[in-house]
């Protein structure tokens, strides 16, 4: 967890407890009150504090300028190991040296922070699984938790709610205990004790810590209730620290743990290679080129990573992705030479090539009708095709010394992503990512889609992580349980700082509720043709079920059967008014 960062901190709260008790050099984050989204550096020099302000773009970030950051905590982790970099208007040196922590009890996701009783009690009745857990915060007393678990008998005689047992956990002395002569370091080493010995009551009988219950996780099915409760509780709060914040802010606490080493993006000879100097792979997951002189230092270095779903089985066949920056000109024939060794069919593009002025990515393709040489590989444009949302090119992609081997790359770039913030809505974004499933699936032995934008973290992070949710509800059925925080999380740890901002982390919520709505609604029109008889279902893909014949056997660049294929998803307003009212209307009476 990074202890130096302070959720509900004003700018003269910090002041005021830097002053108090830092001394120099002493620094703290904390969120912009002006800029949301963006954060505050504040820092102790002598007596006084100035405020840095850091800046979260979408894509990086920075002081505004300067040095370019995958992640909060590795744009901290730089300047407090450059000392004499940052400098004060009048050219004072500002030291970051001693972080002021705050002191949050735990970073596990069983802790649900500020919830009482009651709340507590109607989540764990609503899971209905015995010995399912969670940890609060004590409104009666502050500074003490309260361990609630659901035991595995009635409340109030049969057919009613399993009763929950409240058992308080008091801090004394930095030390926490349930009473008695065990006491712990933390959090967690209680939760865990009690986990293996269970927590014998006073009546004699015990208590078990078997399922913990997690603040992010939920059905995927009944996702858009938790995206109309996370929307209210954030236009309920007025500093809008609660909802999607609340559950980012955590997600941003946990990215200390993926400062995996990123030697090879480091090294002189591949500086001219990274789009950002300090965005760069980690060396455990990056691609590395094959047939590389090795005795040419770097030569075999791209700024990309291999990404896998690693929540999903090993019997469940999870797609690979590679998710890269956008091309350099430098970087072009790398591009290539990946793109060929990874038997690469499918790219997705998620940026313009210029976006306000700044350069996103170089072309890496060739005008249409025309072929062109990018290393030991010629590219040659057949055709492109123009949707509402995105543009679709046919390439074709062979080796110098062999042009009669021919491989066909599909390159989809979506154009409809604006510069700043994300979609308005995801039916675009859902439909695109349809079109390039189908694609992929049309081709057996495809290796992985290589994705990117410019950095190659936060569009392309949410791109791939929505997709990997569709894939796993489309494996495990709608009923299975998902965590957006926890996928998050799997995938930073292959290429560090993907999900930029909390826009993002909401689009990717929003996303997955209109997929599962979408799905639904097929599922039941699939039901209904079904009831009237056999052929109805000829041409229905059987990932999405979706009533399309699959790609392969569609003309290239249909506009007809493209137009019709977009709107698969449409645009469905979202939240809907009164959806699953009855959902709602028997967790009202559970309480």
């Amino acid at each position: 967890m990074v202890r130096w960062f302070h959720r509900d901190l004003s700018g003269l709260d910090a002041e005021t407890l830097l002053k108090g008790r830092g001394v120099h050099g002493s620094f703290l984050a904390r969120p912009s009150r002006k800029n949301q989204g963006d954060f505050s550096l504040s820092v102790r020099v002598g007596d006084q504090v100035t405020h840095i302000r850091i800046q979260n773009s979408g894509d990086f970030y920075d002081l505004y300028g300067g040095e370019k950051f995958a992640t909060l905590t590795e744009l901290v982790e730089y300047y407090t190991q450059q000392q004499g970099v940052l400098q004060d208007r009048d050219g004072t040196i500002i030291h970051l040296k001693y972080p002021l922590n705050c002191s949050d009890p735990t970073s596990e996701r069983w802790y649900h922070g500020h919830m009482s009783g009651g709340q507590a009690e109607t989540l764990l009745q609503a899971k209905g699984e015995p010995w399912t857990f969670l940890v609060r915060e004590s409104l009666s007393q502050p500074g003490d938790f309260v361990l609630s678990v659901l035991s595995d008998q009635p409340k109030a005689g049969p057919g009613s709610p399993l009763r929950v047992t409240h058992i308080k956990v008091m801090c004394e002395g930095g030390r926490y205990t349930v009473g008695g002569s065990e006491t712990f370091d933390s959090l967690t080493d209680l939760v865990e004790h009690f986990k293996r010995t269970g927590i014998e009551e006073a009546s004699g009988a015990f208590v078990y810590l078997r399922q913990p219950y997690y603040a992010t996780r939920v059905n995927a099915a009944d996702i858009e209730n938790r995206v109309l409760e996370l929307n209210k509780k954030q236009e309920s709060e007025e500093t809008a620290k609660a909802g999607f914040w609340e559950e980012f802010e955590s997600l941003q606490k946990q990215e200390v743990k993926n400062l995996h080493q990123r030697l090879e993006g480091q090294r002189p000879e591949n500086k001219s290679k990274n789009r950002y100097k300090n965005i760069l792979p980690f060396d455990h997951s990056r691609v590395v080129l094959q047939g590389r002189d090795s005795n040419i230092p770097g030569s075999d270095y791209i700024n990309a990573n291999y990404v896998k779903n690693q929540l999903l089985g090993p019997d469940e066949n999870a797609k690979t992705y590679i998710a890269s920056q956008g091309c350099l000109e430098a970087t072009v024939n790398d591009f290539w030479q990946m793109v060929w060794q990874e038997n690469t069919c499918v790219i997705v593009m998620t940026t313009r090539e210029v976006e306000k002025g700044r350069n996103k990515c170089v072309p890496y393709w060739p005008e249409v009708g025309s072929q062109r040489v990018y290393g030991p590989y010629t590219v040659t444009n057949c055709g492109e095709h123009d949707t509402t949302e995105y543009k679709l090119r046919n390439l074709q992609v062979s080796p110098l010394e062999n042009e009669n081997l021919i491989r066909e790359i599909w390159h989809y770039q979506y154009l409809s992503w604006p510069d700043h913030g994300v979609p308005s809505e995801p039916g675009g974004v859902l439909s695109f990512l349809d079109q390039i499933n189908q694609r992929q699936e049309s081709l057996p032995h495809a290796g992985p889609i290589i994705v990117h934008c410019s950095a190659g973290i936060g569009r392309t992070g949410t791109i791939i992580v929505i997709d990997m949710l569709m894939e796993s509800i489309s494996t495990k059925g709608l009923d299975c349980d998902i965590d957006i925080q926890k996928t998050i999380q799997m995938v930073r740890a292959q290429r560090s700082g993907m999900v930029q901002t909390e826009a993002q982390y909401k689009f990717i919520y929003v996303a997955i509720a209109q997929f599962i709505e979408t799905t639904k609604k097929k599922l039941e029109v699939m039901q209904v043709r079904a009831e009237q008889g056999p052929g109805w279902a000829e041409g229905a893909s059987g990932r999405h079920g979706v009533l399309l014949g699959p790609p392969a056997s569609q003309p290239h660049f249909s506009p007809q059967s493209q137009k019709g294929r977009e709107s698969e998803y449409g645009n469905i307003t979202y939240p809907p008014a009164m959806k699953n009212a009855h959902a709602k209307a028997s967790r009202t009476s559970s309480k």
